[in-house]
């Protein structure tokens, strides 16, 4: 904790600040979650980066200072990057993210200002690109174009050859802070859940009826997805499930979409009838859209990227008591325990039968809901990261 009169301050160094990026699910990201954590142990706190994108927009939030350089995904990083280091004044850097356009930066930072370095791992990029079987073998040509033409692939800085350098340099952080046990087998450091605001995410404030009404959902049995649809998160096996069970008055509600491809698209083409979507919304509506729902869907499917991740929807649901039905995918069955129902991933069958059952005995499921919310007070909340955060931090004895 800082000393009363000397407010420490501390640089998120983020990877893409763009609105598109790091701001895309309104402040509900793990670079905010870790800035409110530091803010209510009474650190200053602010967030710099560069932002991607043709029309790249910096994140607009009043409570952190943000500082974002506009960047090309081709071009301009080095010059972005330099105005960036520049900007970094904390006396602690703290990268999110093992990438060049994070931990590289903060990495130079450091050596330059000899400021004590912390180091956010909350994915593990390469898995992204295949893992440990990626490599890099491109012909002579195709070598020439990935570095000399416009949009070569080689002038991302995030590129996975550039993820793959950068891994290497991880233990040169003073401290490595991860989420999973995945990533803390592969990078080793100290496990920090992804907190919820609980007094934000309070079934308390919101009237389920209501929201249903207000959003259109009084009709229906509502499953909700509150995130981005991917192939790996298992949206697809739901829509499967409900398919089998064929009941009218059931449907899927994804909140957001897929910023990275078309893949909401495909879904809405196979399965338009069981699918009602929502815009992306602020973090602050979030709860108002959950108190909606019936069920809270964390249909994962078994692949390093889903091993690698803590899905904030889990969250979303136990903070707002609600029953989830979730798959035995990497840390999910350690944050649920017993207070959620379990299937194994990519299997349909067991979703439709899960889905028959919570509806069957809804007591019993609204009861695993409180007894959720109350586990998530108790380990997955904000201030369980800043208490977690300030026993870390302690290693500095800043003064």
């Amino acid at each position: 904790m800082p000393a009363d009169n000397h407010k420490l301050k501390v640089s998120l160094v983020v990877s893409d600040l763009s609105s598109s990026g790091a701001g895309r699910w309104g402040g509900g990201v793990r670079p905010f979650l870790l800035a409110q954590a530091l803010r209510k142990l009474d650190y200053q706190v602010e967030m710099v980066g560069v932002a991607f994108g043709e029309k790249a927009k910096a994140i607009d939030n009043s409570e952190i200072p943000i500082f974002a350089v506009p960047c090309q995904y081709h071009s301009g990083f080095f010059s972005a990057a330099s105005q960036v280091l520049k900007k970094i004044d904390g006396d602690i850097i703290y990268a999110v993210k093992l990438k060049p356009t994070s931990f590289g930066i903060a990495l130079a930072k450091k050596f330059l200002s000899h400021r004590p370095l912390m180091l956010d791992i909350d994915d593990w990029e390469l898995s992204w690109h295949g893992g440990e079987k990626w490599q890099y073998r491109p012909g002579s040509k195709q070598f020439i174009r990935d570095i000399f033409s416009a949009e070569g692939a080689l002038k991302h800085p995030d590129h996975p050859l550039y993820l793959k350098w950068v891994e290497n340099f991880y233990h040169r952080a003073d401290i490595i802070t991860i989420h999973n046990q995945f990533l803390q087998k592969r990078f080793g450091g100290t496990y920090i859940p992804n907190g919820k605001d609980t007094d934000l995410f309070d079934p308390a404030k919101y009237d389920y009826q209501a929201s249903r009404i207000k959003y259109n959902l009084a009709d229906y049995k509502i499953l909700m997805f509150p995130g981005a649809p991917r192939p790996y998160k298992g949206v697809e096996d739901v829509l499967i499930a409900l398919d089998k069970l064929g009941q009218s008055d059931l449907r899927l509600a994804i909140v957001g979409g897929s910023p990275y491809d078309d893949y909401d698209r495909q879904l809405k083409e196979k399965w338009s009838k069981w699918i009602i979507q929502f815009p992306r919304s602020p973090v602050n509506i979030m709860p108002e859209i959950v108190a909606a729902a019936d069920i809270i869907v964390v249909p994962q499917r078994d692949t390093p990227s889903a091993q690698a991740q803590f899905p904030l929807k889990l969250t979303d649901g136990m903070a707002m008591a609600k029953p989830i039905l979730a798959t035995e995918v990497g840390d999910i069955p350690r944050i649920l325990d017993d207070t959620g129902y379990l299937v194994a991933p990519s299997c349909p069958e067991q979703i439709a039968d899960a889905i028959q059952a919570i509806f069957a005995d809804l007591d019993t499921a609204k009861t695993k809901g409180i007894e959720a919310r109350k586990r998530c007070i108790q380990s997955y909340s904000i201030e369980t990261m800043a208490q977690i955060l300030d026993r870390t931090m302690n290693k500095f004895k800043l003064k």
